[in-house]
């Protein structure tokens, strides 16, 4: 050994360094799986030849575990995509195809139906499910959707698709059948709906009306779904339980309703209605006593409209709660002109028809209350009506709007009274001042010798609840006079006036102060 010059471990022409060398090249490139020999020389070459294989195993080791879970996270992704597609066609509540499903469904029958026959549509929607989500709340409602939809699935054939479309709307696709085919599947659905429902607390009926389209060729799916849902609105027009098969003529009605919607909403933020009052009398002085507020409709072209036509379909659109603001505003700040001029005084009150769908709104509270701050009228002139089915059905929130507005001062009436619930003992229970008789329980006053003994019975029921009647619908003085004779206090009808506009109030009152409202 030469005096300070470094040995080198190795030496240069031991072939294991380039076996090391071509080894450590493998593995930067990828090749884990790569191994150097070792020597038997067992030296400090063999343990970096070593220690390099040890270090391949732990890398090989390392790669295995991350291309495992790379694989379980893959499929973790694919599973999720899955429900993600599952949850994107699905409906959440009944489990039955959605709207997107369902037109992927009847495209596809286009496309594949056209040497077996023809596809048909059909959509239903509920006749009475909105009554029941308002009255008995949402989770009753959700209960009946999931019953309705388990019950069409039972009646259709295996191979049609059934998809909620949303709310209470749903829809079928039944591929290669035609028009009379699917038409005796649709009576079987309609039989299906037409039996009870059970609910926790009691027992409902919730029929349908059906529409259906068949897939003509260069037909798109959402026309075929446009032309089913014309025809299913021309069977609620012909009533309950019923289907209806699109015809091209339908679709000029369907039209006329929508451009009637449009212009009932510009009359409702414009001037095109109008209140008329049908006065309420005081049968023992023929003194009138207040008014009901009755909205009317002046259709630029069409003419004066009568609610009976308007009022569905502001129901129907999801206008009722703007056209019912629009209602006791304008009665309201009317009273406060009449009590401005000196026409009526502090026992004058105004009645106003209220909806279910108001009792929803907790907003609605508040609205009486800022249209009594804004026009100082005394609450207990103003007085709420709502139906006699709206208030039996009623669920916690309808009862706390109740209370709400009775907390005001307003008074509440109870309108339609008698068409059809055996039990009065709710009368007891909720915050009313007053029950109006329905009309066809007076009908037989003056001609049939039983109706004066029925009409007393209702009012000392009435009376036993602490409450008063005014009987509406006289028609005659005979029926006027009875219902004095047997100690009714208020009746309203034609006999004594018809609705008439606000100018016409102030001769009625004068009238009624001078002569009475009898002659």
């Amino acid at each position: 050994m030469v005096p300070g010059k470094e040995v080198p471990l190795f030496a240069d022409d031991d072939p294991r360094l380039s076996q090391l060398l071509e080894g450590i090249v493998r593995l930067a490139s990828g090749d884990l799986q790569s191994r150097i020999e070792v020597s038997p020389a067992r030296d400090e070459l063999d343990a970096i030849i070593m220690g390099t294989n040890l270090l391949a195993e732990d890398l090989q080791i390392i790669y295995e575990e991350l291309e495992q879970r790379v694989e379980d996270r893959t499929q973790l992704l694919h599973e999720a995509h899955r429900e993600m597609q599952k949850m994107a066609m699905q409906d959440p509540l009944t489990g039955l195809a959605n709207r997107s499903a369902l037109l992927a469904a009847l495209k596809s029958a286009q496309d594949h139906d056209a040497a077996g026959g023809q596809p048909v549509i059909l959509l239903l929607d509920l006749d009475a499910f909105k009554s029941i989500n308002d009255s008995l709340g949402h989770a009753a409602g959700d209960q009946v959707l999931t019953t309705v939809a388990r019950r069409i699935r039972g009646a259709v054939r295996n191979t049609d698709v059934v998809a909620r479309l949303g709310g209470d709307e749903f829809a079928i696709v039944m591929p290669a059948t035609g028009a009379d085919q699917a038409a005796v599947v649709g009576q079987r659905v309609l039989a299906a709906l037409k039996e009870p429902i059970e609910l926790p607390d009691r027992t409902i009926r919730c029929g349908a009306s059906l529409g259906l389209s068949v897939g003509e060729p260069g037909r798109s799916p959402d026309d075929l779904l446009m032309e089913a849902d014309v025809a299913m609105y021309a069977s609620k027009a012909e009533g309950q339980n019923r289907l209806h098969v699109f015809e091209p003529g339908l679709l000029l009605v369907r039209r006329l309703r929508s451009q009637l919607l449009d212009d009932l909403r510009a009359a409702v933020k414009g001037d095109g209605l109008m209140l008329h009052y049908q006065p309420v009398i005081e049968l023992d002085t023929g003194r009138i006593e207040g008014v009901e507020a009755l909205v009317r409709w002046q259709h630029p072209t069409r003419g004066l409209i009568m609610p009976d036509e308007f009022i569905p379909i502001a129901e129907d659109a999801g206008l009722i709660s703007e056209l019912g603001l629009w209602v006791l505003t304008t009665a309201v700040h009317q009273l406060r002109r009449w009590v401005d001029d000196a026409l009526v005084d502090s026992s004058f009150s105004v009645r106003i028809n209220i909806s279910a769908t108001d009792l929803q709104s907790l907003q609605f509270i508040e609205d009486v209350r800022g249209v009594l701050r804004e026009t100082a009228v005394r609450p207990e002139q103003v007085v709420l009506e709502l139906t006699e089915a709206a208030i039996v059905r009623g669920n916690e929130l309808d009862r706390y709007s109740l209370g709400g507005l009775r907390g005001l001062g307003v008074g509440i009436e109870i309108d339609d009274f008698g068409t059809g619930y055996s039990s009065i003992s709710y009368l007891r229970r909720l915050p009313v001042d007053r029950v109006k008789v329905d009309r066809s329980l007076i009908e037989g006053l003056g001609t049939d010798p039983s109706q004066p003994a029925l009409v007393a019975a209702v009012l000392q029921l009435v009376r036993a609840c602490g409450l008063e009647a005014v009987w509406e619908g006289v028609e005659t003085e005979v029926q006027a006079e009875q219902l004095r004779n047997l100690g009714c206090l208020s009746a309203q009808g034609y006999y004594f006036s018809k609705p008439v506009s606000p100018e016409q109030i102030p001769d009625l009152l004068a009238r009624s102060s001078a002569e009475g409202m009898r002659t």
